[in-house]
Parts: structure tokens; sequence; C-alpha cells
């Protein structure tokens, strides 16, 4: 019989450790509410960017300026999807690591054939 507060189970199956709420992943709503708000402050640098081009065409008269300002302005709203689409990062944790260890034996052995002559 598990203790009250103890009945989460651990991947042991067994209720003997209780689930650490602090190492619990954000909640989709919070993960959304963040990739929205990055999509948002990213593309909202663009349309600033477009205006920028166009008062430095105005007022310096070199559209080369303009044009470099564009151009710095084109990759922004691909960032900002890939931003808003990326999943938070991995914990420490589930970072998978190579650790150096004894060669598994293969899962199939090597098939003995033999040979008939004849």
């Amino acid at each position: 019989m598990a203790r009250a507060g103890f009945e989460a189970w651990d991947d042991t199956g067994s209720a003997r450790h209780p689930a650490v709420i602090t190492e619990a992943a954000e909640s989709f709503e919070v993960q959304h509410r963040a990739r929205v708000r990055r999509y948002t402050i990213l593309m909202s640098i663009r349309i600033p960017a477009l205006i920028l081009a166009g008062i430095a065409y105005s007022e310096l008269g070199n559209p080369w300026v303009a044009i470099a300002i564009i151009v710095a302005s084109v990759p922004i709203p691909w960032i900002a999807v890939l931003g808003a689409n990326d999943r938070p990062a991995k914990k420490k944790k589930e970072r998978l690591a190579y650790t150096a260890g004894p060669i598994a034996a293969p899962a199939i052995e090597p098939a003995r054939h033999t040979i008939i002559d004849g």
C-alpha cells in the first residue's frame, strides 16, 4: 500500500519514488505561447526594416543601402517560422552522450552454412 503523496510510479513500476514536478516538461500551452511570442517579435522586426529601407532610399538617394536592408530582411520570415516550430531545448539529462564500453554481441549470429560436394 502506497502512502499519501507517493502514488506516482517510476520507471521500475514501484511506488517508492514520487514524481518530481520540477523535472516535468512545460505544458503545451506555455510552449505554444513562447513560440508565438518569438514569432511575433521576429516578424515585427521585418516591417520596420522595410520602412527603414524606404526612408534610407528617400533620404540618402542611394538604392544600395535600401537594397542591403531589404536583403537583410528577406530571411527573417524563414527564421521566424523555424523558431516558432522548434521544440524546447533538451535538458542535460535527456541529451544523448557516447559512453565507451564493451561492444555488444550482434543480435543475429552469423549462420553456418554447410557445403555439400556432390
